[in-house]
């Protein structure tokens, strides 16, 4: 096995061992998705999370119209269903559904990794919460009824003004949040991976929608991991003035 290379002051460094403050980023995922899983199962207090799972759906439905452009098809509309439904409809050709079917959940839970890595260091999260807000603002423009509408510009608002809430120090614990939701609602929030697994079976076949849910399921997971694992390696300092180094 190579050694692990020498860092500026002569000792070993290994890149996946965590450093204080990114352990207190592990203990706020582990935390974040235990109240989140608790909370979800409870018979009133799971309404906190409403407004939360809404903007998940919006999230989702932007990564149907994303892929939907991108394959050269036209996005006609987003809706958000109050009943923490939501449905977007686009013109394309087979080609477009074929890529823009699994987008909801793969790209909800590729966005939510990525707000994951990034809140391992401040800088990292500012530029997360800009993505985000462009997202959001995205949804918004393909929006057709209020509920998305008023949503996605809702949690723009509390993105931006987290950002300007004293240099942004708690924004990356915003983001985080969203990021965690964004995977466990393909995870385990989700009593089944939906429509959009049954449409994809009925077009394309090879498995039932259940083991396509599967696949998806474990991309997502994978994403999860490997945001975590990233972020340990990527980012040492916090951006926030805390991390590793040497003193006099």
């Amino acid at each position: 096995m190579a050694p692990t290379p020498p860092n500026g002051d002569g000792t070993s460094t290994n890149l996946l061992k965590p450093t204080p403050e990114q352990v207190t980023i592990l203990w706020l995922i582990g935390g974040y998705m235990a109240g989140i899983l608790i909370l979800w199962q409870m018979p009133y207090l799971k309404h906190i999370l409403y407004p939360f799972k809404l903007v998940t759906i919006g999230l989702h439905e932007f990564g149907h119209a994303c892929m939907a452009c991108v394959s050269g098809g036209k996005v006609k509309s987003i809706t958000v269903d109050p009943n923490l439904g939501g449905l977007t409809t686009y013109v394309g050709n087979r080609r477009t559904q074929c890529l823009a079917l699994p987008a909801g959940y793969l790209g909800s839970s590729f966005l939510g990794a990525i707000l994951v890595f990034c809140a391992f260091n401040v800088t990292a999260s500012k530029g997360a919460a800009i993505m985000l807000m462009l997202c959001l603002v995205l949804t918004i423009f393909w929006a057709r009824n209020l509920l998305a509408f008023g949503i996605c510009l809702f949690f723009a608002g509390i993105t931006g003004l987290l950002w300007w809430l004293d240099g942004g120090k708690y924004l990356k614990y915003f983001t985080l949040f969203l990021g965690i939701l964004e995977i466990l609602d393909m995870l385990v929030l989700r009593k089944s991976n939906g429509s959009d697994a049954e449409q994809f079976a009925e077009k394309y076949g090879i498995f039932p929608a259940q083991g396509w849910g599967f696949i998806w399921l474990i991309i997502s997971l994978i994403f999860l991991v490997g945001a975590v694992l990233a972020g340990l390696a990527a980012f040492k300092d916090d951006g926030a003035g805390n991390g590793t180094g040497t003193g006099k």
